[in-house]
């Protein structure tokens, strides 16, 4: 099968492997970060890391948006779903993130009405079927599930559909990686970008990092092939001392990316700053609707004021540490003990793009 199997070919993979080996310095460390949740799982699933030298260290970074939304948001959640007559709209990887004292979870075994979607057009269709109810729906996602919360609020308003609501946490990942990138001590030499996200927004916003960091960057596939390619990619650019944005996952991303897309997104949400888990504010990094849109944002229409804790408990859970790609998920002392699937302490471990769930279930995955 075209763009499957071939992306699969065991010679292939080991051709490249032969060649990674053969360019990459045996007296240097070489630290590349990737900053998609499903490249994690790539990376984990056809065991990456045995087919290449010890010295490569990938490093886990930002890329699961249900992980970065700030515990402020994920409290703020939980109020609303407490509200009468206010039916929650949300993504399945939201349902179990911890609050400071509950979860969706936990609020819908109570009676909270809480669904799960998989769509922003299908909490559209909740509010349309229960017109006495407010809809919210939770938008989380980075540029790949944005415009789709874009094209909701225009059918919404072209509908005059008037009790459908977004509670924003949309987030935009260059700036993540260009926050991340500040930081000397992490001597990341690569960036292995992620080419969702990259269907949407092209490569042109990866260079200004790759032009003021000198840190070379290809936005890759998620299949075996696309990141051997990938890496080889990179430590080619590191050998030549190079630094430019190249694009492996070419059969889905363009230079310019989906021009549709952005204008739809920039016609209903503006670029403001944005607090991320684990990292802070990080300024123009989020979005938020556009003044013509304010009826459909729920803070506008139903402000509330939560006090969140800033710090989580000192030793109890170590997420914004690994979503800064600080520490590997094993590093954190609740790993896999007092925090598991079974019992999250952080989003992280929830969520299916969430690097510490992912090192739990696949970790001791071998080569493809």
């Amino acid at each position: 099968m075209r763009y499957v199997d071939e992306y699969k070919n065991k010679a292939l993979i080991k051709n490249l492997s032969r060649k990674i080996r053969e360019i990459t310095p045996k007296d240097k460390r070489i630290v590349l970060m990737e900053v998609c949740g499903t490249h994690t799982q790539s990376f984990f699933r056809y065991g990456i890391g045995s087919l290449i030298p010890e010295n490569i260290d990938i490093l886990s970074g930002p890329g699961c948006p249900v992980c970065v939304s700030s515990q402020n948001y994920i409290d703020k959640a939980i109020a609303y779903s407490k509200l009468k007559d206010v039916i929650i709209a949300t993504f399945g990887d939201m349902m179990r993130v911890p609050g400071t004292n509950s979860s969706l979870e936990k609020e819908k075994a109570k009676g909270a009405m809480v669904k799960i979607v998989y769509s922003s057009l299908d909490a559209l269709k909740i509010a349309k079927e229960n017109p006495k109810k407010e809809i919210i729906f939770l938008a989380v996602g980075f540029e790949t599930t944005s415009p789709t919360t874009a094209l909701a609020i225009l059918e919404a308003k072209r509908e005059k559909i008037g009790n459908f609501f977004v509670f924003c946490s949309h987030k935009l990942i260059p700036p993540a990686m260009k926050e991340i990138s500040k930081d000397k001590r992490m001597n990341i030499q690569g960036f292995i970008c992620p080419g969702h996200v990259s269907a949407i927004i092209g490569a042109r916003p990866y260079k200004k990092i790759a032009r003021e960091f000198k840190i070379p960057c290809v936005v890759a596939g998620f299949e075996p092939v696309d990141l051997m390619e990938t890496l080889l990619l990179l430590l080619g650019q590191i050998k030549n001392k190079e630094s430019k944005v190249l694009i492996q996952y070419s059969r889905v991303v363009k230079e310019e990316g989906n021009l549709a897309a952005q204008r739809n997104l920039l016609r209903v949400f503006e670029i403001c700053d944005a607090q991320w888990r684990g990292i802070g504010t990080i300024k123009k990094s989020g979005l938020r609707l556009r003044n013509k849109f304010s009826n459909f944002d729920i803070e506008k229409k139903i402000p509330l004021k939560i006090k969140s804790p800033l710090k989580p408990s000192p030793n109890l859970c170590l997420c914004g540490e690994v979503l800064k790609g600080k520490i590997r998920p094993q590093d954190c002392p609740s790993f896999a003990t007092k925090c598991n699937p079974a019992n999250p302490l952080g989003p992280c471990m929830v969520s299916d793009e969430g690097a510490c769930g992912i090192y739990y279930k696949l970790g001791s995955r071998r080569a493809f």
